[in-house]
C-alpha cells in the first residue's frame, strides 16, 4: 500500500479533495476517475462534491482538473477553481489552466478569492421545455460548463432533485447534459439559488458557475445567496456581449491527511 497526501477544502459550501501532482506525478498511482468516486463517497471515503487534481502547466501557473463525485471529468468548476487558487496561490494572483480555458484568480482577503471568468457562450433566453409533463421556459448559458436557469417563487419548496434531474437529462441538452439552477429574485442586487449539479447527480450547497449563469440570465450582477454562502457576481454588457465577468466568494482549507491506495 502507498500513501497519497490530500487537502480537504470548501468554497461557499462546495467541498473538494485537493491532490497536488505538480511535483510528483499522480498518473501512475491510480486511475483518477475511480479515485474520485472512492474518495468522494461520504460513508466509505473522505466525502466531497469533487476531486481537484493540480498539475504542471506550460500555459499558466498550474493546471486544474476536476472530477465529479460520479467519476466524470468536468471542464470547469468555479468554486473548485477558487479553492485551487487559494491552495496554490496563498496570496497574490495566479493563472489556472482548465479544459474550459485559462482563468485569472486573486486572493482578495482572508479566505476570499475572486476569479475572472471566461465570456459566456450559447446564451438562450425563454427556451421552452416540457419537464415532468409541465411546460416551462428557461434560460441557458455555458459559463465554463452548461447551465439551465429556471425562475421560481418559494424556492425552499422546490423539489430540486426531481425537477433538476429531469432538466439535467432533457433531450434538449444531449449529449452533454446540463446543470439545473433554480432562482428566486429578491431584489435588483440579490437572488437566491439552488442547484442540481451534473456529475454530483444531486443538489449541492452552492455552485460557482451556476451563480454566474443565474446572474447573467437574471440580467444583472448580484449577490447570489446559496445554502453554502453568498457568491458575488459582476459583469458588464457591451452591446450584445457580456464581458468582465467576475465571481467572488469564500474558500478555505479544512484539513489535510493521507489516504492509502494499491
Amino acid at each position: 500500500m502507498k500513501k497519497l497526501k490530500f487537502t480537504k477544502m470548501v468554497g461557499a459550501g462546495n467541498d473538494f479533495v485537493v491532490i497536488d501532482c505538480r511535483s510528483v506525478s499522480c498518473s501512475g498511482c491510480c486511475e483518477l476517475s475511480s479515485l474520485a468516486k472512492n474518495l468522494c463517497q461520504i460513508k466509505t471515503g473522505i466525502g466531497a462534491d469533487g476531486l481537484l487534481i493540480l498539475e504542471k502547466s506550460r500555459k499558466a501557473d498550474f493546471r486544474m482538473r476536476i472530477f465529479n463525485a460520479d467519476g466524470s471529468e468536468a471542464e470547469m468548476c468555479g468554486n473548485g477553481l477558487r479553492c485551487a487558487a487559494l491552495y496554490a496561490g496563498k496570496k497574490g494572483k495566479v493563472k489556472v489552466e482548465t479544459q474550459a480555458g485559462i482563468y485569472e484568480a486573486a486572493i482578495t482577503g482572508k479566505d476570499k478569492v475572486r476569479i475572472k471568468m471566461e465570456e459566456p457562450k450559447g446564451l438562450k433566453m425563454n427556451l421552452p421545455l416540457i419537464v415532468n409533463g409541465r411546460s416551462i421556459k428557461v434560460g441557458y448559458v455555458d459559463t465554463g460548463v452548461p447551465h439551465t436557469v429556471v425562475f421560481v417563487q418559494g424556492i425552499e419548496k422546490i423539489d430540486v432533485d426531481s425537477i433538476g434531474r429531469a432538466i439535467r437529462y432533457h433531450k434538449e441538452f444531449k449529449p452533454r447534459g446540463t446543470n439545473a439552477d433554480f432562482v428566486e429574485i429578491i431584489d435588483n442586487k440579490n437572488i437566491k439559488m439552488r442547484t442540481y449539479e451534473r456529475g454530483v447527480e444531486g443538489e449541492t450547497l452552492a455552485c460557482g458557475t451556476g451563480a454566474v449563469a443565474s446572474a447573467i440570465i437574471a440580467g444583472h450582477g448580484a449577490n447570489v445567496h446559496t445554502k453554502g454562502g453568498i457568491l458575488k457576481v459582476s459583469f458588464k454588457r457591451v452591446g450584445n456581449k457580456i464581458k468582465d465577468v467576475y465571481l467572488e466568494g469564500e474558500a478555505r482549507e479544512v484539513y489535510t491527511g493521507e489516504v492509502e491506495y494499491v
